[in-house]
């Protein structure tokens, strides 16, 4: 019983009583050993016990168990808990408290703390000076908790306006790639040339919304049909811009009637006059004579054309080259003619075809390409160019386009059996 008014003296809010109200106390009190992680009472509850903490560390803590849940405060050696369950009228507790550490308490019921207020009246102040300090400190913590949520709300507003911006951006820069992709699909031809003996079809698939990637047909006369493919360094914007110019060129120069070199030369000469960025271009262009067959073509750069006979032989064209455009003043062309033989079929191509990659990185290549053709070779020219694209999309499967993709075949009519 010494023992236990010894500790008392020691607890603050007793620290003025008489030592008879000490030895009443050691009396009635309860001493309780909580272990760490045990609720000593939950919030909402009826209480019927106000505490005094001896020994270790209780939390106290708000909407436990919720997504809200918030540490409210940790009381200590010399510290009471329990006390506004007693003094509300409901009686209920205002928070649930959970030993944080091994504590030791001294526990007293309702009846007895009732009677200790009515013999020790002064106590009743005492309590109130700590429940104002608390009240302060909560206070104070409650304001600070506010400052950080008003600065996390002004900072998650801030960050949603920026988003709002850049989606706002972001749909402003599809709107205009879309134009931008209808602008340069225009400039492309709107439908394929008609010419007796000759079957054409073309296919373009840019990685993006625009691309360097470009065909044409520009009609020379009743017999002549110019016929380009060409490849624009790059991607994107810039490609495309370039690309439409280096059209515009083109179109000029082959409506002079000069031969395919000469039409070249003649791009190439203005492109370097006009290109500031350093770009090029690789390009095929042909004249297609339809009296006579022959397709008349020099290559700047460009990939070979892909022949096959009637019979599905395979016409491998002289590899003489050119120069790429838009970077020497007077590159090497070379003029080559093949011969378009009732039955046969002719592809040209930029490299997105033969360099589209699978998934371990190896190319589609030129084999495949070839083979590729070859078994849709007596199908019209336009089923070459779609079977064609199958292939390779097949054999990338999920990896990305990473390169515009250009197609366009040339078939000259089967020989009549009447």
């Amino acid at each position: 019983m010494k023992e236990i008014e010894l500790a008392l003296a020691q607890v603050p809010l007793f620290a003025l009583l008489p030592q008879s109200e000490l030895e009443q106390l050691a009396s009635v009190l309860r001493q309780v050993e909580v272990a760490p992680g045990t609720i000593l009472f939950s919030e909402g509850e009826y209480g019927e016990h106000f505490y005094v903490i001896l020994a270790g560390q209780l939390e106290v803590v708000k909407a436990m168990g919720t997504p809200d849940e918030k540490l409210a405060a940790v009381r200590g050696p010399g510290d009471f808990i329990g006390e506004m369950s007693l003094l509300n009228q409901d009686g209920l507790r205002t928070a649930s408290v959970r030993a944080a550490s091994q504590a030791r308490l001294f526990g007293m019921t309702r009846a007895d703390f009732d009677a200790l207020l009515h013999r020790q009246p002064q106590l009743a102040y005492e309590m109130v000076q700590v429940l104002s300090a608390r009240l302060k400190t909560s206070q104070d913590n409650t304001i600070r908790d506010l400052h950080e949520k008003n600065r996390q709300l002004r900072q998650a507003y801030e960050e949603l306006k920026a988003a709002q911006a850049q989606i706002i951006e972001k749909e402003k820069m599809e709107r205009e790639l879309q134009v931008a992709h209808n602008i340069q699909m225009s400039l492309l031809p709107r439908k394929l040339p008609i010419m007796p003996r000759f079957d054409f079809g073309a296919r373009i698939v840019p990685m993006t919304s625009v691309g360097g990637d470009m065909y044409d047909f520009i009609p020379l006369g009743d017999d002549l049909l110019g016929i380009a493919i060409g490849d624009v360094s790059g991607h994107g914007v810039p490609a495309a811009l370039f690309m439409a110019l280096t059209i515009a060129l083109l179109r000029a120069e082959a409506c002079r009637g000069s031969s395919p070199s000469q039409v070249l030369r003649g791009v190439n000469r203005q492109l370097i006059n006009l290109n500031g960025e350093g770009m090029f271009v690789t390009m095929l262009y042909g004249v297609l004579n339809r009296s006579t067959g022959d397709f008349c073509y020099v290559r700047a750069g460009h990939d070979q054309p892909i022949l096959y006979t009637a019979d599905g032989t395979l016409i491998e064209p002289d590899l003489k080259g050119g120069l790429l455009l838009g970077l020497f003043y007077d590159p090497m062309v070379y003029e080559q003619t093949v011969t378009l033989s009732p039955g046969s079929t002719l592809l040209l191509y930029t490299d997105g075809v033969t360099e589209a990659a699978d998934t371990q990185a190896d190319m589609f290549g030129e084999e495949r390409l070839k083979e590729a053709v070859r078994l849709h070779c007596r199908a019209s020219a336009q089923t070459v160019c779609e079977r064609t694209l199958e292939a390779v999309t097949a054999y990338t499967g999920a990896v990305p386009q990473r390169d515009d993709i250009t197609l366009v075949c040339i078939k000259a009519d089967e020989p009549s059996h009447d």
